[in-house]
């Protein structure tokens, strides 16, 4: 259920709203939008009657939500949110770029990676300082060692850090050293972390899991902002299909499907999509072609000698002329790519 506010609706009787839902022993969910502010209704077991609502001061009209998820729809909140990340803005015209290691390896690599991100013009800086793989015997990540080596990259750059959490302990941690909260494809439905992950302070980028439909991709995130955390950022990084050209196969399709269905923003990781560096920037520049905000891409400085995912990571040089390509494909499509700060 979703109330709606008059155009004119007064920070006391939106108030007023959020205290009539709770008192029925719902949960309030207030979304300002740039006309007027609509005020979600969840933890309801049933229908909602709807006249006890309309009859409140400032409301203008009580809708049903059809789809699962609420918070997430574009019935909810039509126009597009913006997720600040360390001050970054993730949606709206503007295009984003996260760039990194896929691993934090030490302080001399990631200071060297990261400022050639920065003098390429990425906008944010990734990098896992924990590390889920698929062998118990791959290099797992240096913990918060790594957190420490990219709170220091930021100092340096002033880039915004985004980088992966576990487990609650994860979070925790990276609520200390970073900017945004990375859940992984194979946590995505780990439902207790994504609960979690809700009641954090820090904005979340979810990634689509192995094998997730759409629906599945935004119930998950509907867990997030259920538990009162509305800065989410989706990302497309590639579903288990039968081809075996590449590592994944990158569903570029399901942008717009987002867009259509959610007003969060989405990003695309054409490294994990595709496992292959040749063929990261060829799918970068399709997926802004597509309707992405942006990208979340691994560049390494030696991606032979790196410790996890050297064969999908760029070059830092090839990374400077990917964005050189997105300055000439941005306009075009009605987008900007802005300078980093």
């Amino acid at each position: 259920m979703l109330v709606v506010m008059r155009q004119n609706a007064s920070p006391e009787e939106i108030r007023g709203v959020v205290a009539a839902i709770e008192a029925r022993g719902f949960k309030a969910h207030p979304i300002p939008g740039a006309q007027r502010t609509a005020i979600g209704i969840t933890g309801n077991r049933g229908a909602v009657d709807a006249p006890v609502f309309e009859s409140l001061p400032g409301v203008l009209e009580v809708i049903p939500v059809t789809h699962a998820y609420k918070l997430v729809s574009r019935e909810v909140k039509t126009e597009d949110s913006v997720v600040l990340i360390g001050g970054v803005p993730v949606g709206g015209p503007g295009l984003v770029v996260a760039a990194g290691p896929c691993a934090v390896e030490s302080y001399d690599q990631m200071l060297t990676v990261a400022r050639r991100v920065k003098q390429a013009g990425g906008h944010l800086l990734r990098g896992g300082a924990f590390k889920p793989r698929t062998s118990p015997y791959s290099f797992q990540g240096l913990g918060e060692e790594g957190l420490r080596i990219l709170a220091a990259a930021r100092e340096e750059t002033g880039l915004p850090v985004v980088t992966e959490a576990l487990d609650a302990e994860g979070i925790d941690l990276i609520e200390r050293y970073a900017d945004c909260i990375q859940i992984g494809a194979r946590n995505m439905q780990n439902f207790s972390l994504l609960k979690r992950a809700g009641k954090a302070k820090k904005p979340v980028l979810l990634k689509r899991g192995l094998a997730a439909t759409l629906e599945e991709f935004l119930m998950s995130a509907e867990y997030v902002l259920s538990e009162g955390n509305y800065d989410v950022v989706l990302c497309e990084r590639g579903v288990r299909t039968f081809s075996d050209f590449s590592r994944n196969t990158l569903d570029l399709a399901v942008v717009p499907a987002v867009k259509a269905a959610s007003h969060l923003p989405i990003l695309v990781d054409p490294s994990h999509g595709t496992g292959r560096r040749d063929k990261v920037s060829p799918l970068s520049r399709a997926a802004v072609a597509v309707g992405a905000d942006g990208l979340i891409v691994e560049v390494h400085h030696d991606p032979n000698t790196a410790l996890s995912d050297g064969p999908q990571s760029i070059t830092p040089d090839m990374f400077d002329q990917l964005l050189r390509d997105l300055r000439q494909i941005a306009p075009v499509i009605g987008r900007q790519l802005n300078a980093a700060r």
